[in-house]
C-alpha cells in the first residue's frame, strides 16, 4: 500500500475519507497487479503506464480514465458530469463502485490508459 495514497486521503476533508477509501479498496481489488503512486497529484494505478487516477474535490470525487474509456463507458455516464477525459461523482450521492471497477478493468484489460492515444 502506497503511503503516499494514506496522506493524500488523510489530507481531504473528513466526511469524504471513507468515500475515497471506498474507491481505493475498489481499485486496488480490480487491479491488483498495479502500483499505487502520486502522479500528476492525484493517487493513481500504474502498471508500465497510468491506467487510472481519482482525485478529490469540495463537492465531487472525479475519476479519470482517459478519452476512449468515458467514450466507451458513455451510457452508463448519463446520470454524472463528465468531460473528456474525467468523470465526477458528487458525494452527496452513493458513489457506484462497481461502474468504476468496470471502468478500472476495462482500461487495463484493453490498454486503453490515461493519457494514451
Amino acid at each position: 500500500m502506497s503511503q503516499a495514497i494514506d496522506q493524500y486521503i488523510s489530507d481531504q476533508r473528513e466526511d469524504v475519507q471513507p468515500i475515497l477509501r471506498q474507491v481505493r479498496e475498489t481499485l486496488r481489488a480490480a487491479l491488483p497487479e498495479a502500483e499505487e503512486r502520486i502522479s500528476w497529484r492525484m493517487p493513481t494505478y500504474w502498471k508500465d503506464k497510468n491506467i487510472i487516477h481519482f482525485a478529490a474535490f469540495k463537492n465531487h470525487m472525479g475519476i479519470y480514465p482517459g478519452d476512449v474509456a468515458i467514450e466507451h463507458f458513455r451510457d452508463r455516464l448519463s446520470d454524472y458530469h463528465f468531460s473528456k477525459g474525467a468523470i465526477q461523482f458528487p458525494y452527496d450521492r452513493p458513489v457506484p463502485l462497481d461502474l468504476i471497477r468496470d471502468i478500472a478493468l476495462w482500461c487495463y484489460e484493453t490498454g486503453h490508459h490515461h493519457g494514451s492515444k
